[in-house]
């Protein structure tokens, strides 16, 4: 899948696993990283920090911030489930002040989603 894909290569540069590509004639020097902007979104968001929220959202356009939050979420769901020794379900309903026996409902309401396998 494309998304897969992208975000392979993102990861092997972040990582430094793939030389930089050369910058293109008349190209600005050096691109913002979405996710340092996203890092940054994120920590002003968390600040209450609405200029510089603002000054992370100028970098970079609104739907590769949007990758990078969704990429720093879940990076943080892993790390912080491992730290903790359960799983990165029950410790975002636990973020989220949710029930962890609470069984996500169908659009209509009608109960459990189909073809979700509850506890026995």
């Amino acid at each position: 899948m494309v998304i897969n894909r992208l975000t392979e290569r993102l990861g092997r540069a972040i990582r430094g696993d793939v030389p930089p590509e050369p910058a293109r004639p008349g190209a600005p020097s050096r691109q913002h990283n979405l996710f340092e902007a996203a890092a940054a979104y994120v920590a002003a968001s968390a600040a209450g920090d609405d200029e510089a929220m603002a000054s992370a959202e100028s970098r970079v356009q609104p739907d590769a911030l949007m990758f990078g939050v969704t990429e720093l979420a879940r990076r943080s769901l892993v790390a912080l489930a491992h730290e903790h020794g359960t799983t990165p379900d029950l410790m975002a309903r636990s973020l989220l002040g949710l029930k962890s026996g609470q069984q996500p409902r169908d659009r209509a309401g009608e109960g459990p989603s189909a073809g979700s396998a509850g506890p026995s």
